[in-house]
């Protein structure tokens, strides 16, 4: 089996909700992170075989947005795409996806991507389709409505959404409020020294966003980060559930944001003038109880480690997608693992943001630019899931 390279992972900064990115639609912030991917690499669109991109909240104004995007970036016609869903995971499982195709020999070199526009995501109704007679028309807000019916209501009861999963492992693992504060300042506190050390500048390609009036804006930092924040800060914040444990400053931002990467089969890197930033080792999915859906991270990694015969020991990066913080020492406490060192270094989802779609493969660029920083071998991304599930990939640096 072919190995699979990581070619130029790139981002677009996460703009914050109703922010800076708001005029632009997912298709645009996709085809824009798409054709800086080729820029970069140096590549000839037309020997990209497909387009994989991942959207948690599709909808028709782009459908099959991997071919959407293939188009609106003005690649060849030839460039097919595809769009897919694993919610939280959709990024990395695009990329994984792209991975299986190189591995079996179904495309030499396959672009792999998530996006989400959060500030885009509309309101709907499931009324109107045959008319109504008499009453009321309900329009749900495509955002809650998602979190809300992630699982079947008779199999699992009523799930209010992804706070109240939260909560629950805040409960099961006797994660306190003050512990869920100082994690989340900690986030803050890294990502702002990162951008300001210029951690974050090879891996994220500004976005020029037009305006009514004026000239375009640009974009070039993430919009979620907040200098200064500190657990004493955040303690003045109320928290969403009476007695509870989430606020909204240990939570993820919504967000708008893109990434993407090529993913290339070995043998061809020669051929095409492409140098890899690293190789997918391996990776795996696992699913667990929706009412503590964030906990999905700790039966990936196991079963991820099992299956390579690593560990955490081996690893010198390690990033946990920040859904809550809560969720996070949660997923440690299970793990029975925690250095403070190597696990999300440059912050994540409470402080960079966390654009569903997007953050995934965001989280993947993110992990390939520091384990070269670094010069380690190996590096761990792990994601909780909407629904009950948990997602985990291996990246091993080239060269290494």
């Amino acid at each position: 089996m072919r190995r699979a390279a990581i070619v130029m992972p790139l981002r677009t900064p996460v703009g914050a909700f109703g922010g800076a990115l708001r005029p632009l639609p997912a298709e645009k912030l996709g085809a824009l992170i798409a054709k800086a991917v080729v820029e970069r690499a140096g590549i000839d669109p037309g020997r990209i075989d497909d387009v994989v991109f991942a959207q948690s909240y599709a909808n028709s104004e782009a459908p099959c947005i991997g071919r959407w995007i293939a188009l609106e970036a003005d690649f060849p016609i030839s460039v097919s795409g595809m769009q897919l869903d694993r919610r939280c995971g959709g990024g990395l499982q695009a990329l994984l996806t792209a991975a299986m195709m190189v591995q079996t020999g179904a495309a030499d070199v396959v672009m792999a991507g998530g996006v989400e526009s959060m500030s885009n995501i509309e309101y709907y109704t499931t009324d109107m389709r045959w008319g109504s007679r008499a009453g009321s028309t309900r329009l749900y807000d495509r955002l809650d409505r998602g979190r809300e019916r992630s699982q079947p209501e008779w199999r699992f009861g009523k799930i209010s959404g992804m706070i109240e999963t939260a909560e629950n492992l805040a409960r099961d693992y006797s994660i306190t409020r003050e512990e869920a504060d100082a994690y989340a300042a900690r986030s803050q506190q890294r990502a702002a020294s990162s951008w300001e050390n210029g951690v974050f500048d090879a891996e994220v390609v500004p976005v020029s966003v037009p305006q009514r009036k004026g000239n375009p804006q640009v974009l070039s930092r993430d919009e979620g980060v907040r200098p200064g924040t500190t657990a004493e800060t955040l303690a003045g914040l109320r928290t969403i559930v009476p007695g509870g444990t989430v606020t909204a400053g240990n939570a993820a931002q919504q967000n708008d944001a893109a990434s993407a990467c090529l993913v290339v089969a070995g043998d061809k890197l020669s051929e095409l003038g492409l140098e890899p930033m690293a190789w997918l080792h391996g990776w795996a999915v696992a699913g667990c109880e929706p009412a503590t859906m964030g906990i999905g991270p700790v039966p990936a990694v196991q079963k991820l480690f099992a299956r390579t015969g690593l560990s955490f020991d081996d690893m010198s990066v390690v990033e946990v997608n920040e859904a809550f913080a809560a969720q996070v020492l949660a997923v440690l406490k299970g793990w029975g693992w925690n250095d403070p060192d190597r696990l999300n270094p440059h912050g994540s989802g409470i402080s960079l943001g966390h654009p569903v779609g997007a953050t995934g493969m965001r989280i993947a660029t993110t992990l390939i630019h520091e384990l070269n920083r670094r010069a380690g071998r190996f590096g761990l991304e792990t994601m909780c899931i909407g629904g009950g599930q948990g997602i985990a990939a291996i990246f091993e640096r080239a060269g290494a």
